[in-house]
C-alpha cells in the first residue's frame, strides 16, 4: 500500500510535548493545511465550506517506532495501544477532529487542533454530527481513569514573563502549561516535574524552568515564575547546541533569575 500526502500542515506546535493530548483542549491553536499544488485539490475541496468541522487523517511523521502498550496521559497503567490514542502504533496514521476556518485556494484553516508541524495530511472528509456523534457512548477504561481537572492560575509576576517570552517567539508554553498542569500536575513518572520544597514544584520546558506551587485541598496550582534551565557558567560557555542562549541572556536583563 502506497499514500501519498495530499498536503502538509502547518502550526507553532513543533515538537511531540508541545501537541494537546486532544484537540478540544488545545487552547485554540490553529494552524493551515497547504494542499499540494498540480493535483486539481482545489476541486476537491469544492463545498467543504459551511461544515464547521472536518476530519483530518494524517501521518504521524515524528514517530519511527510502535508499542504494543502505552502509558496514556491519564491512568495509572499501560493500555494497549488499540485503546488509546497514543501516535506509537504499527501504521503510523493519526485522525483527528478539527474546526474549520477559512479556505483560501489550496489553503485551509484550522482551529483546535492536535497536530504537529510539517505534518503530512493523508485526506480530508467532513464531520457529520447524525454520523459521527454517539451521545451515549462509553469510553471504556477512561470511565475511571478522568481524574480531576486542577484549576491553573498565574501570578501577574509570571504572567509578564510568559508574555515577554511568546513576544520573542516561544508561543507554545502557555498550551504547554495548560495541558502538563491541569491534570496529575505531580505526577512525575509522566512529566518533568520536580518537588523543589514542601508545596512547591518546578516543571521543565525545553530549556526553561517553571515554578509552580500546589494546594491539594483546592485542587488548584498558582505558576510562581518563569525562569533559565541554564547556570550562569552554561550561559558563558560558547557552547549552543538549542541555538536559544541568547534569548536566555536577554530575559536575564528583564528579570533576575
Amino acid at each position: 500500500m502506497e499514500l501519498d500526502p495530499i498536503g502538509i500542515f502547518h502550526c507553532k506546535e513543533t515538537y511531540p510535548y508541545d501537541a494537546a493530548r486532544q484537540g478540544t483542549v488545545s487552547q485554540d491553536n490553529s494552524g493551515y493545511i497547504e494542499l499540494l499544488p498540480g493535483k486539481n485539490y482545489e476541486q476537491a475541496i469544492e463545498d467543504l465550506e459551511g461544515f464547521s468541522h472536518i476530519w483530518l487523517i494524517y501521518q504521524f511523521h515524528k514517530n519511527e517506532t510502535w508499542k504494543p502498550k502505552v502509558m496514556p496521559p491519564r491512568g495509572d497503567q499501560k493500555r494497549g495501544v488499540f485503546a488509546t490514542r497514543a501516535p506509537y502504533r504499527p501504521n503510523p496514521i493519526g485522525m483527528s477532529c478539527v474546526r474549520l476556518g477559512k479556505i483560501d485556494g489550496r489553503k485551509i484553516e484550522v482551529f483546535d487542533h492536535d497536530l504537529l508541524d510539517q505534518t503530512p495530511i493523508l485526506d480530508i472528509k467532513p464531520y457529520l454530527p447524525y454520523a459521527d456523534s454517539f451521545p451515549d457512548a462509553t469510553q471504556g477504561w477512561l470511565e475511571d481513569a478522568a481524574g480531576e481537572t486542577w484549576l491553573v492560575e498565574i501570578t501577574d509576576n509570571a504572567s509578564g514573563q510568559l508574555e515577554f517570552l511568546e513576544s520573542r517567539g516561544i508561543d507554545t508554553l502557555r498550551g504547554f502549561l495548560n495541558q502538563q498542569l491541569s491534570h496529575e500536575p505531580t505526577n512525575t513518572k509522566k512529566k518533568r516535574v520536580t518537588n523543589l520544597e514542601n508545596t512547591h514544584w518546578e516543571l521543565s520546558y525545553r530549556t526553561w524552568r517553571i515554578e509552580f506551587e500546589v494546594n491539594e485541598v483546592e485542587t488548584s496550582l498558582t505558576i510562581v515564575r518563569i525562569y533559565s534551565g541554564y547556570s550562569e557558567e552554561d550561559i558563558d560557555d560558547g557552547k549552543d547546541p538549542y541555538k536559544d542562549k541568547e534569548i536566555h541572556r536577554v530575559y536575564s536583563v528583564f528579570y533576575q533569575t
